[in-house]
C-alpha cells in the first residue's frame, strides 16, 4: 500500500440512528497510515447508502443534494492536500484536515523561512547592535540548516512545529559526517541555530524548546602556542625575503600584545596612549566583543612600532590575514617549528608563554585579551596554568633533591 496516498471515505454509523431512522455520515481521511474522522453534518437512511459507490442511492432531490455536498467535501479535501504538496514541506493527516477546515496551522511557519526572516531583522542591526562578521556567521548556519533539510528530507523546508530532539541529533550528525566539521565548530553552529528557534518558541510557533534536552558533546580545546624557546628562535632568525621578514614582525608584534588580526590591521597611532603609569599603552575596541582593551606596550613591541613608523595613520603595514597564514607555514618550516601556526597562534602565545608562564594572574590575562568573561579564559587556558604549575613543581623537586 502506498503510505503517501490520500484516502477519502464516507462511512455511516448505524448504531447512531436518530428518531427519523437516519444515521450520520462521517468523513474518514487516511494518510501515511494515520486516520482522522469528522462529521459531515449529513444524515441518510441506512438502506439508501452504498459504501461501495460512496453514494446515496435514493434519487429524490434531497438525497441527490447530499451526494453533491459529499462530492464538494471530497474536492475541498483534495484541494487542501494538493496545496500542502505544493508547499514542498512535510505534513500529516492533521495538517490536511486543518487546511480543509481553514484553520491556521503552524506548519506554514517553517525553519528556513523563519531563519531568513530572523536574518533580515538582524541585518538592519549591523553596526548598531551586531558586527557584520557576526551576522555572516548566522547566515552560514542558515545555509547549513537548509542543506541538511534538503539532504535528509528532500524538501526545501521543514515545519517549525515539528522541530524536535531527533532533528537536532540528525543535524549534528550531518555536520560531522557530510560537512566534516569538528565538534567545536558543530557546537558553535548549534549554539547559533538556537537563537532564532528560541525566538520562535516565544512567538508561539513551537510549543516547547527542542534544545532543552540537547546536550552537545564536549569539544577538546587544544591551545596551540609557541614555547619560550620557539619564540626566541623565531625572533632571532633573519629572513632574506622582505615579505617573510614583515610577516614575522607582525606575528611577533601580536605575540607581545595579544591583538587579534582585525585589531592589529586597524591599529592606528591614535590608539597609542599614555597610561596612568606614564608608559605607553594600546587602547582599542575588540571587533568581536566591542570591549575596550588596554595593553601595555612592552619593549619589543616598541621596537617594532618604531621600525615601521611612517606618515600613515596606521601603526603597521597592511597585510591580508590569508597571506599572513600562508607565509607563516613557510616561516615555520624555515625556522624548524613543527606546529601548525596561524596569526591567531600569536594571541595564544601572548596569553600562555608571555603572560601565564610568567605568573601573570588569570584575571589580568582575561582583561588583556578582552574576553567577555573569565570563564572563557579559564576554559581555554586552564590546562596552560596546570602545565605551569607542573613545571614549577619539577623545578622545586630538583631544588629539594639537590639540597
Amino acid at each position: 500500500m502506498n503510505q503517501k496516498k490520500l484516502s477519502i471515505r464516507f462511512v455511516i454509523s448505524k448504531a447512531k440512528l436518530n428518531q427519523r431512522g437516519l444515521c450520520p455520515i462521517s468523513c474518514r481521511i487516511t494518510f501515511e497510515n494515520k486516520r482522522k474522522s469528522f462529521s459531515t453534518s449529513l444524515f441518510v437512511a441506512p438502506d439508501c447508502w452504498s459504501a461501495k459507490k460512496q453514494l446515496v442511492l435514493d434519487r429524490d432531490i434531497e438525497n441527490q443534494n447530499k451526494n453533491g455536498q459529499l462530492s464538494l467535501i471530497s474536492q475541498k479535501i483534495n484541494q487542501a492536500y494538493l496545496f500542502l504538496q505544493v508547499q514542498n514541506t512535510e505534513f500529516n493527516v492533521d495538517d490536511i484536515l486543518d487546511k480543509y477546515s481553514n484553520k491556521k496551522i503552524k506548519k506554514e511557519d517553517n525553519v528556513v523561512s523563519y531563519f531568513k526572516r530572523y536574518l533580515l531583522a538582524q541585518y538592519k542591526l549591523i553596526n548598531k547592535d551586531i558586527k557584520p562578521v557576526t551576522w555572516k556567521k548566522f547566515e552560514y548556519v542558515c545555509n547549513h540548516v537548509a542543506s541538511f533539510i534538503s539532504f535528509k528530507y528532500h524538501k526545501k523546508d521543514f515545519p517549525l512545529n515539528k522541530l524536535n530532539q531527533q532533528f537536532l541529533n540528525d543535524f549534528e550528525y550531518y555536520l560531522k559526517t557530510e560537512k566534516d566539521q569538528k565538534q567545536v565548530t558543530v557546537n558553535k553552529v548549534i549554539q547559533r541555530f538556537r537563537k532564532p528557534i528560541k525566538l520562535a518558541v516565544s512567538e508561539g510557533y513551537l510549543n516547547h524548546d527542542p534544545f532543552v534536552n540537547h546536550k552537545p558533546n564536549r569539544a577538546k580545546k587544544e591551545v596551540v602556542f609557541l614555547s619560550t624557546e620557539e619564540l626566541i628562535l623565531l625572533e632571532k632568525h633573519h629572513f632574506e625575503q622582505a615579505r617573510l621578514q614583515l610577516v614575522r614582525d607582525l606575528f611577533i608584534f601580536c605575540c607581545y600584545t595579544g591583538l587579534a588580526y582585525h585589531e592589529m590591521a586597524n591599529l592606528k597611532k591614535e590608539h597609542l596612549v599614555n597610561g596612568f603609569d606614564g608608559n605607553q599603552w594600546i587602547q582599542i575596541k575588540r571587533e568581536k566583543t566591542s570591549k575596550l582593551i588596554s595593553v601595555p606596550i612592552l619593549p619589543k613591541v616598541k621596537i617594532l612600532i618604531n621600525k615601521y613608523d611612517s606618515i600613515s595613520d596606521y601603526v603597521l603595514p597592511k597585510f591580508s590575514n590569508q597571506k599572513i597564514n600562508s607565509y607563516l607555514k613557510e616561516i615555520a618550516w624555515i625556522v624548524g617549528i613543527s606546529k601548525k601556526i596561524t596569526h591567531h597562534t600569536a594571541r595564544k602565545t601572548f596569553a600562555s608563554t608571555v603572560l601565564l608562564y610568567n605568573d601573570v594572574p588569570m584575571e589580568i590575562v582575561s582583561e588583556l585579551l578582552g574576553h567577555s568573561n573569565m570563564n572563557i579564559t579559564q576554559e581555554y587556558y586552564g590546562k596552560v596554568v596546570q602545565k605551569s604549575i607542573g613545571r614549577e613543581m619539577v623545578r622545586l623537586s630538583k631544588k629539594l633533591g639537590s639540597s
